[in-house]
């Protein structure tokens, strides 16, 4: 899960550093625009994601 979580998190940030820098959002391209259905699961799903790796910063490093 944890993998899943970051690798979308990573996919919004990317998504974001293209709107950024080319006013070019990848996700509303590819899924047919910002209020398209497809488009807002993929948003909530990666908002979802960063909430779920927000704990990943509070959890203790086991080291072996």
């Amino acid at each position: 899960m944890n993998k899943f979580a970051l690798t979308l998190v990573v996919i919004g940030a990317l998504n974001w550093l293209l709107v950024g820098l080319f006013q070019f959002d990848l996700v509303a391209a590819i899924f047919g625009g910002q209020t398209a259905v497809l488009s807002r699961i993929i948003y909530t799903l990666i908002g979802l994601s960063g909430i779920w790796c927000i704990s990943l910063l509070f959890r203790e490093r086991i080291t072996p």
